[in-house]
């Protein structure tokens, strides 16, 4: 089946209300506006399973990973909130991006936890698939089934491009119906006194990306280059390569839901849809 759904998102905790500073309720309240309506726009497109690029799982020197376990669980404790969420991984799926990565000759490797067995296996969930989720099928009653893989920043931009329509084939090829989350938090250098200190490469490289998204023009953002991004301290780029490969030639149309950087890093939340669907919900309204 086609891929439903698709949009960027970020994975700041700020961005949950019950995870907010007690001091500073309203931090990140565009933020968690943009996450609601993703929320409310991906439960529309009805998606048995949802992929989740995320920049801050498991890191595998020169391959990309894709998680094999039964379920992934983790909480955002290290960000000050007993905030939990436990989903099951849609294994079938997995596999299938796996092989598909691996058959347009990028590494990728299988990666579990624990368990010898990663049928019965749980493996850790990062905070940038924790928090989207939390908006994206974490909490319905079923859950949404995830698939959660890892890009590899060693590996040349265009091999991310290559997967990402390598896992849009596998999408098709499948029988879900399947949404694509490119979990992304952008420059981190926009306060002095942030872990990353300051860098105006950070303004910079957001300012591009909003802009070029607000143009609907994936594609010049992906020709930003990773260089530009790590000199921005940016933890998106290579989640939206992924993203800008899986979309590819098919007529997505972007709205940029939301954009700000409350602390030190920037938070972006933009809605893919197909444009067939956007231009006739567009006449509608």
């Amino acid at each position: 089946m086609p891929l439903v759904f698709a949009c960027i998102a970020p994975h700041g905790s700020m961005a949950i209300p019950e995870a907010k500073p007690p001091d500073r309720p309203d931090l990140a309240s565009a933020t968690t506006a943009g996450m609601v309506e993703l929320g409310r726009r991906f439960a529309a497109t009805r998606p048995d399973a949802s992929i989740v690029l995320t920049p801050h799982n498991v890191h595998v020197e020169g391959a990309m990973a894709v998680i094999d376990a039964a379920t992934v669980a983790g909480d955002l404790v290290q960000w000050g909130s007993p905030i939990a969420l436990r989903v099951p991984v849609q294994r079938d799926l997995a596999r299938a991006a796996h092989d598909a990565i691996r058959e347009a000759g990028i590494p990728v490797v299988f990666v579990s936890y624990g368990a010898n067995d990663p049928a019965t296996a749980t493996a850790p969930m990062d905070w940038a698939v924790q928090v989207p989720v939390h908006f994206m099928g974490g909490r319905t009653e079923p859950q949404v089934p995830v698939v959660v893989i890892a890009p590899a920043r060693d590996l040349a931009d265009d091999a991310h491009v290559r997967a990402g329509a390598a896992l849009a084939r596998a999408i098709r090829a499948s029988d879900q119906r399947v949404a694509l989350i490119a979990s992304c938090d952008h420059g981190h250098g926009h306060d002095a006194k942030g872990p990353y200190g300051y860098t105006p490469k950070s303004k910079e490289f957001d300012d591009a990306v909003v802009e070029h998204l607000k143009q609907n023009d994936l594609g010049a953002v992906a020709r930003l280059g990773s260089s530009f991004a790590r000199e921005a301290r940016a933890d998106s780029f290579w989640q939206m390569l992924m993203l800008h490969g899986a979309l590819g030639a098919d007529p997505w149309r972007c709205e940029v839901l939301s954009y700000e950087a409350p602390t030190y890093f920037g938070m972006l939340c933009a809605a893919y849809e197909p444009a067939a669907i956007a231009t006739s919900v567009s006449v509608v309204r």
